[in-house]
């Protein structure tokens, strides 16, 4: 099982240019949670402070017993150990074959034999859908093999917590699809804790347990996946609607002046009521995900702490099974 990410008071700066501050929240043990935000909020950033790669100011990732931010170098070398990480880019070495990216966690880090390596990384190969393309090269395959071959890497040495940042950049839909599928099918496999960074709705709306929002340098939201597909916050309601009026701009925020003016112009058409659309299950022939059987207890145990609008959205989920019908909630906010 996955193992828990506990993220305190959590500051980030380059130079005088303050990325997000005081980032608070916990990734429950293996739970698939998404962390949202429209482009240039530091969501990578977030990512790779995680997992030790990148040094914030203040604040503290405790995983294992371990602080990743401010213990000593040797032991975030060996808390690291925990994570498998999917970059943006796949991160693939152009000169070498996709077994041998995949296998190459292995050779640097384990002193295990080749035979066990092969077994290994066609296992991962396997899982991913990318038996018969082990001896091509980077070049020779499509964005979305070479993601899963990614996918494949960052699992290799058996990871308890899974991040993924950007997984469906440069997919088509029906790609992004079939990993937002792979997604929660690994999760019901390996019931690791998974953290996906992405500003795809789709994803968001059908894959994860939790879900948050980073935006004006600051955490808008973070917890079950119904607060935040319920909010009526400003910014989450433009950012699920996918409208130009609200506060996010091209440039990340507009100005006062632009939201005022904003405002004082009727909406050009009434917003549409908001859908939330069930959570994926696993493939048939896997097994449940006991991350959906934990999730189950501990949000039911929460509902009285929840904004009404969240608890109705998972008394009705849970009211019907996990294949709850399709819930439509009322729009919230002029414009959004």
């Amino acid at each position: 099982m996955g193992i828990e990410v506990a993220v305190e008071g959590l500051t980030m700066s380059f130079g005088k240019q303050n990325i997000w501050q005081d980032v608070t929240l916990t990734l429950p043990a293996g739970e698939v949670s998404v962390m949202l935000g429209p482009s240039g909020t530091g969501k990578t950033v977030f990512l790779k402070s995680l997992i030790g790669l990148l040094k914030p100011q203040r604040g503290r990732v405790l995983v294992a017993g371990v602080d990743m931010v401010n213990s000593p170098d040797r032991d975030i070398y060996e808390a690291r150990k925990l994570f498998g990480l999917m970059f943006q880019d796949g991160a693939l070495f152009g000169s070498m074959s996709l077994f041998d990216n995949i296998a190459f966690p292995l050779r640097e880090h384990t002193r295990k034999k080749e035979s066990e390596i092969r077994r290994i990384v066609m296992e991962r190969i396997d899982v991913v859908g990318l038996l018969g393309s082990e001896g091509k090269l980077p070049g020779e395959i499509s964005g979305g093999m070479r993601k899963r071959a990614g996918l494949a890497r960052a699992l290799v040495l058996d990871p308890q917590i899974v991040l993924c940042d950007e997984p469906d950049s440069g997919l088509d839909p029906v790609r992004t699809a079939n990993l937002s599928q792979l997604l929660i099918d690994l999760n019901a496999q390996i019931d690791a804790t998974m953290l996906i960074v992405t500003h795809n709705l789709d994803i968001a709306a059908t894959v994860p347990d939790n879900m948050g929002m980073l935006f004006r340098r600051n955490l808008v939201t973070f917890g079950p996946r119904e607060v935040l597909l319920t909010s009526d916050e400003p910014v989450v309601a433009q950012f699920l609607a996918g409208r130009r009026e609200g506060p996010i701009g091209m440039s990340e925020e507009k100005d006062e002046a632009t939201l005022a003016a904003e405002a004082a112009v009727p909406a050009s058409a009434p917003a549409e009521p908001r859908v939330i659309v069930p959570q994926l299950e696993p493939s048939p022939g896997l097994p449940q995900r006991q991350a959906a059987l934990r999730r189950r207890e501990r949000v039911l145990g929460m509902l009285d702490t929840l904004p009404p609008a969240a608890r109705a959205a998972i008394e009705d989920t849970y009211a019907h099974g996990a294949q709850a019908p399709t819930l439509r909630l009322p729009a919230t906010g002029s414009g959004s």
